[in-house]
């Protein structure tokens, strides 16, 4: 990696586009650092230190800003729900599928996606310092300060929406991962420190990265991995020229529907342990049957776990379904002149994609499982509620760093290619 980096950095071109993606990093962690005004962040503190589990969780996918109260307070969350629902809703409204498939319809739905962001963030700014009022999070309790905070995070989601589609357009790499990437690799030392604390002994400490980096190592793996169906083209002719009779492989990832899945999964789960605490924040208490449902829910207990792995399960199939169509894939294929290899065209190639997906869902589905719940087992093992890191922040961090790789080959190799023809 170090060395396709080194390669990239002296071509022009990938240079300029490397010191560009560097330059907006240097502002999103600029603007990470810069707190709201009027927020007392000693009482930010005092609130994660004491309720952790649903608040820290969002503060993991905020990237870790929420915690400080700063511009970038809620990170690139608000787009992440928005892109989600706008997925959602293309697939369940004739009207926006038939946008989708037009050829501006992008576009279109990338500028729905902003707008239904930029509203989500507004809501979600506004829940969360109302829900923190009570407890003295602005030193000038009055309207003024409360809309200045509403604004001010409305604006810095805003900001980084903007950052991102300028990085997807001018530098390397897809942008609003990028900025979660970031946020995640700025909170690792911090980690580190806090498993160092946490352990008793060095053996511990050294048995935790030991784990860390065979995640990592298991992630590499199954991303890169995938099932190639053989496909036959016909031969046709076009004037004196004979195209097709070739063969060829079409490529079907494993973990097709990335790390969703997990994301849908956890946010269900701790959207009551987030609700729980708020509730504490305001200074009342839920029931004692209620708080002992949701304690039973936390991913660190066995009916949570349990849940967790099983949503994991059926998240995926979903959004595997949503992604990908057996129907549009074998129409497709029949126009192209293509044929998988022993199967006929229509409805048996359609029968034969629906069976190979099912069976690559569920070893993907097992795949992200088992690196949710893995950190979790493990912690219970030893002792330790948290380890600081998650299956959803691994997975997104190998999954944006080996698209960064891949992006740089490729534009290596195009290079190379362009070159040699001139």
């Amino acid at each position: 990696m170090l060395q396709t980096f080194a390669n990239a950095f002296k071509i022009p071109n990938l240079r300029k586009k490397i010191l560009y993606t560097l330059f907006m990093i240097v502002i999103i962690r600029l603007g990470a650092s810069v707190s709201i005004p009027g927020v007392n962040t000693d009482v930010l503190a005092n609130i994660f230190n004491k309720f952790s589990e649903g608040l820290g969780m969002i503060d993991t996918l905020s990237g870790g800003t929420l915690k400080n109260m700063s511009l970038f307070a809620m990170g690139v969350l608000p787009y992440i729900n928005a892109s989600i629902i706008m997925q959602l809703l293309t697939v369940a409204i004739p009207a926006l599928e038939k946008i989708n498939k037009e050829e501006d319809g992008r576009k279109k739905i990338s500028k729905y996606t902003r707008y239904l962001a930029i509203v989500l963030s507004a809501i979600q700014a506004a829940g969360i310092t109302f829900a923190l009022r009570g407890q003295g999070i602005l030193k000038d309790p009055s309207a003024l300060s409360y809309t200045v905070a509403i604004l001010t995070m409305v604006a810095g989601t805003a900001i980084l929406i903007w950052i991102g589609d300028q990085i997807t357009e001018k530098g390397i790499g897809n942008g609003i991962s990028l900025i979660i990437f970031i946020n995640i690799l700025a909170g690792l030392p911090m980690t580190m420190a806090t498993i160092w604390t946490k352990a008793n002994t060095p053996i511990v400490y050294a048995m935790i990265m030991a784990m860390f980096v065979l995640v990592i190592a298991f992630v590499v793996f199954v991303q890169d991995a995938e099932r190639r169906i053989p496909v036959e083209y016909a031969k046709r002719l076009a004037g004196r020229q004979v195209y097709g009779g070739q063969s060829n492989n079409i490529p079907i990832k494993v973990n097709l529907s990335g790390v969703m899945p997990i994301i849908f999964a956890s946010s269900i789960l701790q959207f009551p342990a987030a609700i729980k605490e708020f509730v504490a924040v305001s200074g009342t208490n839920l029931p004692a049957n209620i708080s002992g449902v949701i304690n039973a829910l936390g991913t660190h207990q066995p009916i949570g776990m349990t849940l967790y792995a099983a949503l994991i399960l059926f998240f995926s199939y979903f959004y595997t379904t949503i992604q990908f169509n057996p129907v549009d894939f074998a129409d497709n294929l029949k126009k192209s002149g293509g044929v998988i290899s022993g199967i006929r065209p229509g409805q048996p190639t359609v029968e034969f994609i629906t069976y190979v997906l099912n069976h690559i869902t569920l070893v993907g589905a097992t795949f992200l499982a088992i690196i949710a719940l893995l950190p979790i087992v493990f912690g219970n093992a030893i002792n330790m509620t948290s380890l600081g890191f998650t299956g959803t922040s691994i997975l997104i961090a190998v999954g944006v760093a080996l698209d960064i790789l891949k992006q740089l080959e490729a534009n290596m190799v195009v290079r190379h290619y362009k070159g040699f023809l001139s």
